[in-house]
């Protein structure tokens, strides 16, 4: 377990290798992230989120430009992103100038998309505020907006040249947002680091704050998950012996998404991970694939830390169509990231439509 007062450094291999930096008050490391060569920064922030003490700080080293944008999901629009081009547009920005991210999974996801598409990439360094930012959308590459059709449909792989997670930024973080933050988390124990789940039924749920030192070595584990499946998979192309690669990190998301999209964005990221996890482990355990007490750990783990576990929102029709929208899906062939055992994640094509409908039973859901 790291110490207090030192930060953590994860690698993120690949093509354009990059470094998280894990740590408390580890915000000076941002300029050597950036890099040399940069004169111009866009700190792209959502609205309510002070984001004054760095821009002050980035300006010490840098000409920088304010991009404030919509709080959560409603940033993730090609309004909002044009808005964007057209501020960097007006600034000059070139191809030697960057991005930083400040705020949670939505601003990275937006901002990182627009860093993306203009001038074809420029760099981006993300600074997540949140939890379910530091374990998911920071690090990966993923970026992309939303459309009518659904969730994160449009978008493309922009890799950062670093991702600066400050667990100092938790300490302000809302209780029900830090909680959300642990979906991402326990997903990865289940498909990669069983350790995390043993961390998480082994603690105190009240002890999981800010400066835990446990916390901190649930977000380390979290994010090596993520950089070893991306760093096998980046372009989510596929895996080696029937692994799904980099399509594991979806687990759960199938209905989550649907969820999110049905509740237009209302439920939070994480609580949807949550419900499409044991979702999922209850579509495996009718299809054979998953022991019942794995199935049952599901609902333990997420429950434990006041995730939620059932749904009832909506008819299973209306969820039914909407999972058929996901990036997952090949023409109307419905694909599932699934577990055979823990660690083990596999993808259950054409699942039969009576698992599905008990599954969703499972969970309180409507006919």
């Amino acid at each position: 377990m790291s110490e207090p007062t030192t930060e953590t450094v994860i690698r993120v291999s690949g093509p354009a290798p990059y470094d998280v930096v894990v740590g408390h008050g580890v915000a000076d490391r941002l300029p050597a992230l950036l890099g040399d060569g940069v004169t111009r920064v866009a700190v792209v922030h959502p609205e309510g989120l002070a984001a004054d003490a760095l821009i002050a700080a980035l300006e010490q080293h840098y000409d920088v430009i304010g991009i404030e944008i919509p709080n959560g999901e409603s940033a993730k629009t090609a309004t909002v992103a044009a808005g964007c081009w057209e501020v960097l547009g007006e600034a000059g920005f070139t191809r030697s100038d960057a991005v930083v991210t400040f705020g949670g999974g939505a601003t990275t996801d937006l901002g990182g998309f627009v860093a993306a598409t203009w001038l074809r990439g420029v760099k981006v360094v993300h600074v997540p505020t949140t939890l379910l930012a530091m374990v998911d959308a920071a690090v990966g590459g993923k970026t992309g907006i939303n459309t009518g059709a659904g969730k994160n449909l449009v978008g493309s792989f922009h890799e950062p040249t670093g991702v600066l997670c400050d667990l100092a930024t938790l300490t302000t973080l809302p209780r029900a947002e830090l909680v959300a933050g642990l979906g991402e988390v326990i997903k990865c124990g289940f498909i990669a680091d069983p350790a995390i789940l043993d961390l998480v039924e082994t603690t105190d749920p009240a002890d999981l704050t800010a400066d835990s030192p446990v916390l901190r070595e649930l977000v380390e584990r979290a994010i090596q998950v993520k950089a070893d499946v991306v760093a096998a998979d980046l372009k989510e192309t596929g895996g080696t012996d029937g692994h799904p690669g980099r399509e594991a990190l979806n687990y759960g998301h199938t209905l989550a998404h649907a969820i999110e999209r049905t509740e237009d964005y209302a439920v939070r990221h994480g609580e949807a991970v949550a419900i499409g996890c044991v979702f999922v482990a209850e579509v495996a355990g009718r299809a054979g694939l998953l022991a019942p007490d794995v199935v049952a750990r599901h609902h333990i783990a997420f429950a434990r830390v006041g995730l939620p576990t059932t749904y009832d929102g909506a008819t299973f029709e209306t969820l039914h169509a909407a999972m058929k929208v996901d990036k997952k899906s090949r023409g109307n062939l419905l694909r599932l990231v699934v577990l055979s055992d823990l660690a083990r994640p596999t993808v259950l094509a054409g699942p039969a439509e009576d698992d599905l409908r008990a599954a969703y039973a499972a969970i309180g859901g409507a006919s």
